[in-house]
């Protein structure tokens, strides 16, 4: 399940997922299922056609992330695997990032986060040229709104109906199953 939401320049992606790390770091052993959060730069293309057309929309680099993320052998609630990513290189992470409060209180931590738009990109070491003011007051705006959408998307994986591995994934070193 892919969600995005799209402002001016920045867009916030919202997806399940799981995940199997080919090499985790000690004490992070096993597969992890839950929630990925990015903020992405939105490209809007040229029109294709006339000025009826759909126009083409990129859903480009990913600015911050976090991942709220449980081990599937874990007790469900625990987000005993949640961590944040403050920096990114390029397409890459930098290492997991873990926080007492973003364990203990993911969907507040998220929400004063998503409200300080200007406070992620220091901290991620971007230039506040990435986004405009309206992106700052429509991402402060939405913020319940997509906090509402992370949980519901962390009832489904608690559920079993969502962040399940794919039907490959027995017995394999290294799986992925997001949009993200």
């Amino acid at each position: 399940m892919l969600y995005l939401f799209g402002f001016e320049r920045i867009g916030v992606a919202v997806s399940d997922i799981y995940f199997v790390d080919p090499n985790p770091i000690g004490g992070q052993e096993g597969a992890e299922r839950g929630v990925r959060l990015e903020l992405r730069r939105l490209e809007p293309g040229e029109l294709k056609g006339s000025i009826y057309s759909a126009r083409p929309i990129t859903v480009d680099r990913p600015l911050w992330r976090v991942d709220l993320l449980e081990s599937v052998t874990g007790t469900p609630g625990s987000f005993d695997r949640t961590h944040h990513h403050p920096a990114l290189r390029g397409w890459e992470p930098g290492k997991r990032v873990f926080d007492e409060q973003l364990s203990a209180e993911p969907l507040k931590w998220l929400a004063e986060r998503l409200a300080d738009l200007e406070g992620v990109l220091d901290e991620a070491g971007l230039g506040r040229d990435e986004i405009s003011p309206a992106d700052v007051a429509a991402l402060r705006e939405r913020a319940p709104e997509i906090v509402d959408t992370v949980s519901r998307l962390l009832d489904g994986v608690r559920s079993g109906a969502l962040a399940t591995p794919p039907g490959d994934a027995p017995g394999s070193s290294s799986v992925r199953a997001s949009w993200l």
